[in-house]
């Protein structure tokens, strides 16, 4: 288990009994994964373990929004057009171009996820829209907080720059965040998964 991962579980299960949330009268902003990591409760292909009887904890929600938010970021950033290509056969023209040593490449990219995972993203990611609309300071930290880069697999947002973000202390941050995983995980033992 990584820092980061760690960081995230702590932050969620870290809360003291006076601190609560910031209220604000801004509007709400639109928000924005360990994948590899298996927390308790997890089944192999994702899924709930127990979300019909409301067993759901806040590793496994945890877990899957920032699996989604690596799903989320490896997705290619343009979708297929109709404009016409001139075709080129690809030709190793170096023995340095087929090992990829091309300069005009561009960045690594990594793998396009598959249907099921982007099915899963959807899924968790429609689970931050359950923190009530009025609390929308913790939709934006847990939104940031489940973006996690699939090439080194590290948080795009640490708590520390949460917390220059929004002005507050990254412990705030830390706590926050756990606050708004637990009303994830209420709102899905209430409607059972």
């Amino acid at each position: 288990m990584n820092m980061a991962s760690n960081g995230a579980a702590n932050g969620a299960t870290r809360r003291s009994s006076g601190d609560t949330a910031p209220f604000a009268p801004c509007p709400p902003v639109s928000p924005g994964g360990h994948g590899g990591i298996r927390a308790s409760g997890a089944r192999p292909d994702g899924a709930l373990n127990g979300a019909a009887n409301g067993a759901v904890d806040a590793d496994t929600v945890i877990r899957r929004l920032e699996e989604a938010g690596q799903t989320l970021l490896a997705l290619p950033g343009t979708g297929w057009t109709t404009r016409l290509r001139s075709t080129r056969l690809d030709v190793v023209h170096t023995a340095i171009e087929s090992y990829g040593w091309d300069r005009g490449s561009g960045p690594l990219r990594p793998a396009v996820p598959g249907a099921g995972q982007i099915d899963r993203m959807d899924e968790a990611l429609g689970w931050i829209p359950l923190i009530p609309l009025d609390r929308y300071v913790l939709r934006r930290i847990v939104g940031a907080r489940s973006l996690v880069s699939p090439v080194t697999e590290r948080h795009l947002f640490t708590w520390r720059r949460l917390g220059a973000l929004l002005g507050a202390d990254h412990k705030a941050i830390q706590r926050w965040h756990g606050q708004g995983i637990l009303l994830i995980v209420q709102a899905l033992k209430g409607r059972g998964g």
